[in-house]
């Protein structure tokens, strides 16, 4: 091979200034931070991208906007900080100052079912009230999900009518 081949297959590296590079800080601080959700975290991981840089372990070839590339070598970073964590317990510092840890289950509360069995007893009593071609239609298609089809097949009524009498019931229910 000669020189001038050998040269063409040699990567380039361009060098950045500091004042370059820091101009895409703030960019970078609000990526880390949509990724991580916190502050602190995005801080460092932002000060690693360009500690990399610096230090001559992540080289510019300029083979992509310098943004797009200090993000990357910021995707990496998030990922290998991630992957540092996984196993870790984290608790919050709050939590830990607080007495009791309160566990919140993810199943309703009694009183929260109450409520809801209190809320469904109302909502199918006001629709046992409305007229009886607007009950038969939230019964079939909304309480028992049947397909549309079948609906407009066991009431003989048209697509669009069973459409209007929707329309019709869950007016008068929620007024």
């Amino acid at each position: 091979m000669t020189a001038t081949a050998t040269a063409a297959f040699t990567p380039s590296f361009m060098p950045i200034s500091w004042h370059e590079m820091v101009s895409h800080r703030s960019y970078l601080v609000r990526f880390a931070q949509r990724k991580l959700h916190d502050p602190m975290l995005a801080e460092d991981v932002v000060h690693d991208v360009f500690e990399a840089v610096i230090s001559g372990r992540a080289a510019f070839a300029g083979r992509a906007a310098l943004r797009s590339w200090l993000t990357a070598i910021l995707k990496h970073k998030i990922v290998d900080l991630v992957r540092s964590r996984v196993g870790l317990d984290s608790l919050d510092e709050q939590a830990l100052d607080d007495a009791t840890l309160a566990m919140e289950c993810p199943q309703p509360r009694p009183d929260e079912v109450a409520e809801q069995r209190q809320q469904l007893r109302h909502t199918l009593a006001r629709i046992e009230a409305l007229p009886s071609g607007l009950r038969d239609v939230v019964r079939l298609r909304v309480l028992q999900d049947q397909p549309t089809e079948a609906v407009c097949e066991a009431l003989a009524i048209s697509e669009d009518n069973l459409f209007v009498r929707l329309h019709r019931a869950r007016k008068q229910l929620l007024s």
